[in-house]
């Protein structure tokens, strides 16, 4: 029990560099007052002992501005950070090392009692601030959800989920979304902040480039047809204004527009 009062503590110091010591996190940190407070509360609920729960639950709730269903399943080493406005729903679960940021809901689309209708997380997901995740579907591993992100449906392990709804960036072979060191030496990224892009800004950026490559060559080709045609002057009248023998497409000033 103590051993795991010292994680929950510890895990806190590993990932807010704010948290100074030990007394201000046990003291100053609702989101670890909120896990204290849903472990009796989840008993409770295991145990028959529902109204008693939802009570603690509900106290929680007042304290920390953390909404927590006590049927709710927490692992081990679960940070909220800042998590105003969180709620977590019935059936869900969220695995070992986890963080979740303000405003985030893992909520549910289904009405049928007794069925699951909320997410499960896995190991070290960090789901950002106000994203939503619907569904009783699973988040894998090391999966990364951006802020303002609405998921409705499974992300796989190591990857990362951006925009309304959800797109996913794939994970690297061996890697997370997120980082170029091996997944061994993975560091914690506050938030989930990815170097990888939007997956739909790298599409328009592909289409932008493709679009100036062909330009490119249909330039060169009006070239070489000018040169082929100059020894006839009725050939050349037929040629087209300079126009089209000079590149238009301004690809440099559309990938800013997509962010590149």
């Amino acid at each position: 029990m103590l051993a795991r009062l010292r994680s929950d503590i510890q895990c806190i110091l590993d990932r807010d560099p704010a948290a100074r010591s030990t007394w201000e996190v046990i003291t100053c940190y609702p989101g670890l007052h909120a896990i204290w407070l849903h472990r009796p509360a989840h008993w409770c609920w295991n145990n028959g002992l529902k109204w008693p729960g939802r009570f603690i639950s509900n106290f929680s709730r007042w304290l920390t501005g953390i909404e927590i269903h006590p049927g709710a399943k927490i692992g081990e080493r679960v940070f909220f950070d800042h998590a105003m406005g969180v709620v977590v729903g019935e059936t869900a679960e969220i695995g070992d090392g986890c963080t979740i940021y303000q405003g985030v809901t893992l909520g549910g689309t289904s009405l049928y009692k007794g069925a699951k209708r909320h997410p499960t997380l896995g190991k070290d997901v960090v789901v950002s601030a106000g994203a939503k995740v619907l569904g009783g579907f699973e988040v894998g591993d090391g999966a990364k959800i951006g802020s303002n992100a609405v998921v409705i449906k499974p992300v796989p392990a190591g990857a990362t989920a951006v925009g309304i709804p959800a797109r996913i960036i794939p994970s690297k072979e061996g890697q997370s979304a997120d980082v170029t060191e091996p997944q061994q030496a993975r560091k914690f990224t506050a938030y989930g902040i990815t170097q990888e892009d939007d997956p739909l800004s790298q599409a328009m950026r592909g289409l932008i480039d493709n679009a100036s490559s062909q330009e490119h060559q249909i330039a060169l080709l009006w070239q070489a047809i000018e040169k082929l045609s100059a020894a006839n002057q009725q050939a050349k009248d037929c040629v087209p204004c300079d126009a089209a023998l000079k590149e238009q497409f301004e690809a440099g000033k559309l990938n800013e527009l997509v962010g590149k």
